[in-house]
């Protein structure tokens, strides 16, 4: 018997004479459709059968006139649209990641506040296959490991392959993955570097907002001064390292200690509002992205440059650490 088809549905074959010695993960990859990291993740797993039998080898020789079985893919009712018009950059991509550069006005996933526009549907637009990836948690978010606020801009890495997901969740719910970020505050800081070991748990008035609070969850941000500013406004330059991942978490700190981040207007009061900035927009860039690649374990680290919006506050913009 001989079914399957390359559109995600399962397969069952008596391999043919035309693949008799072929490697199993590549075997498989020419018949299904799906990518290489797809496939050795179902080999991985054990979902491949070859003559009723799990193999876990990919590299396993096929033979002629064996039967072989792999798995449909889950369906998966994503509820975002692909939506070639939204813009963003791609600073890097392979079969696992995709490591974009967001704009400052890019929503990532779609919220209760928009459901159009946002970068997943910009994702699914090139990278159609992402979308399968909503099995593995919200249908709305296939591929999103972490986020970044609207009003940031920098780099954010995209799961495209099951593995790079898990591996990925993992590596951030071990604080094994770095993320470093440019951020203009408002003051003169007292201490060249330090940390910010503040509890956050959400306000109870309102719901959309984070706060320090007692008993919240552990949150960690460290900074380090590059430089400081009095024209047009006293500020200070810093790099910004997160231990801990929670919504808003640098611009809570920092305004926790009473150098909120330029631009800020949630959070910063009325001294959020000065800097320039247009409305959404503050300082706080993405400058670096640090992970180890889900295929091979090898240390992958990228850096986007501060963009032209934010420079432009402080002329020529100091080497970052």
């Amino acid at each position: 018997m001989t079914t399957g088809d390359d559109s995600g549905r399962g397969l069952s074959i008596s391999v043919p004479a035309g693949l008799d010695g072929v490697r199993l993960d590549r075997a498989v990859a020419l018949l299904t459709g799906r990518s290489r990291s797809e496939v050795t993740a179902l080999v991985a797993e054990g979902r491949v059968l070859v003559d009723g039998s799990a193999e876990r080898r990919r590299s396993a020789p096929l033979r002629t006139g064996s039967l072989l079985v792999v798995p449909p893919a889950p369906e998966v009712a994503v509820g975002v649209q692909p939506e070639p018009a939204v813009a963003f950059d791609v600073v890097l991509a392979d079969e696992d990641v995709i490591v974009v550069d967001k704009p400052w006005d890019l929503v990532v996933h779609p919220g209760a506040a928009r459901r159009e526009g946002t970068l997943v549907a910009g994702i699914l637009a090139r990278f159609p296959e992402v979308g399968r990836l909503g099995a593995l948690g919200d249908p709305d978010r296939p591929g999103i490991v972490h986020r970044l606020d609207r009003g940031t801009s920098g780099l954010l890495v995209v799961a495209r392959s099951p593995r790079a997901f898990a591996s990925l969740s993992e590596q951030l719910r071990r604080h094994e993955a770095t993320r470093r970020y440019a951020a203009l505050v408002h003051g003169r800081l007292e201490h060249h570097r330090g940390l910010i070991d503040a509890p956050m748990s959400r306000s109870s008035r309102r719901p959309t907002r984070m706060r320090v609070a007692a008993g919240g969850r552990d949150a960690r941000t460290g900074y380090e001064v590059v430089a400081r500013f009095e024209d047009p406004l006293p500020s200070t330059l810093l790099t910004v390292a997160l231990e801990t991942g929670r919504t808003h978490q640098v611009r809570v700190h920092m305004a926790a200690i009473g150098h909120p981040v330029v631009g800020d207007r949630a959070y910063g009061g009325g001294r959020g509002a000065s800097g320039g900035l247009p409305a959404g927009r503050f300082f706080l860039h993405a400058y670096e992205l640090g992970f180890d690649h889900p295929a091979d374990g090898r240390r992958v680290s990228v850096r986007a440059p501060i963009p032209d919006d934010l420079a432009a506050l402080i002329g020529e913009v100091p080497a970052l650490g």
